[in-house]
């Protein structure tokens, strides 16, 4: 059995093929998304989380929203670009979405990748520390979100407040129990999958990654993974680790299907660059009828050495056709390769 979700990227734009293009219409599509998918079977509603762009940049709005029409979809993102958070507010913003949801956020975060505008978190008013890369101000600001999900009071209380405090130092409120166990790191490298698993944050491997040995992205990524795991289980945390990896699949099963995506039928890996020194690896989408696509991703290492598989979805296509993707995949594909 494998877990199986979709991730949105909550695209939008005044496009005449496209079922979003306002803000809005990608914002309560999403929620509809969520709730069909719940419907259909669907384990997991994720989102991604750009800033300066027209997607979706402020999650726990909508994560709200999904968690009060739902009862049982995991509702999670990724990633949340940690440069751009003030980590005790965004304690605050994830508990109040937890316990809408009953307890089902799956809070994907990562240093983030590149943005659409030069340090675009100097706009929200963060600035690196002496010495410190962007990278590190991601990971230092990560840890401080863990450490204050913990419920643990830090803060010392006023002695004339407003109303009457409990006694002892004070936590963030509302404080989500057991949310710290269920947040997830994005890495683009194998050092920080070991970061994360020492961390005891589960991990989230996209359709990139740092291309660290010249192999196939699937064997790249399926050594990160192996890696992470081996460094969950030295950390000893006593708890199992979750591994989610992204990927564009699309069963072929009727006329439309194929014309949207029959010309990814021949797609490979690619490597190119996304930031100044650091090549990448991006993995190949898969397109097929349903009897060569389990072939396809029968080979494909990662997705069998992950328990969660996040399918990604064209959103800008509407809510219909995005449950016919995900629907064929669930009827035609998970059953041949043993996800259901």
């Amino acid at each position: 059995m494998k877990k199986i979700g979709f991730l949105s990227f909550g695209h939008w734009a005044n496009h005449p093929s496209y079922q979003t293009r306002t803000a809005s219409d990608t914002l309560l599509q999403s929620i509809d998304l969520a709730v069909a998918a719940e419907e259909l079977g669907i384990d997991g509603a994720y989102f991604r989380v750009h800033h300066f762009a027209q997607q979706l940049a402020s999650p726990f709005p909508l994560l709200s929203a999904i968690g009060a029409k739902t009862r049982r979809i995991e509702i999670g993102t990724g990633v949340i670009d940690m440069r751009y958070e003030n980590p005790l507010y965004m304690v605050e913003d994830a508990g109040a979405a937890d316990l809408i949801s009953g307890g089902r956020l799956q809070l994907g975060i990562s240093r983030g990748s590149p943005e659409q505008v030069i340090d675009g978190w100097r706009y929200f008013d963060q600035e690196l520390g002496d010495g410190e890369t962007d990278a590190e101000m991601g990971r230092r600001k990560a840890q401080l979100f863990l450490e204050k999900l913990n419920g643990v009071g830090f803060a010392e209380p006023n002695p004339y407040p407003m109303f009457p405090n409990p006694p002892g130092l004070l936590r963030l409120e509302p404080y989500a129990a057991g949310l710290r166990e269920r947040i997830w790191w994005g890495a683009a490298s194998n050092a920080t999958a070991v970061w994360a698993a020492e961390q005891g944050m589960h991990l989230q491997s996209s359709t990139l990654k740092y291309d660290e040995t010249g192999k196939p992205f699937h064997i790249q990524q399926a050594e990160q993974i192996r890696l992470y795991k081996q460094a969950w289980k030295d950390a000893g945390h006593g708890r199992e680790p979750r591994v989610s990896v992204s990927r564009s699949i699309f069963a072929l099963v009727n006329d439309q299907d194929r014309y949207y995506f029959g010309q990814q039928a021949e797609s490979v890996d690619k490597v190119g660059t996304i930031e100044a020194g650091k090549q990448a690896i991006f993995g190949k989408s898969y397109a097929a009828e349903p009897d060569k696509l389990i072939k396809e991703l029968a080979e494909d290492e990662a997705i069998r050495e992950a328990d969660t598989l996040l399918l990604t979805i064209p959103n800008t296509l509407g809510v219909d056709y995005n449950m016919h993707i995900l629907s064929a995949i669930l009827e035609h594909v998970a059953p041949g390769l043993g996800w259901r």
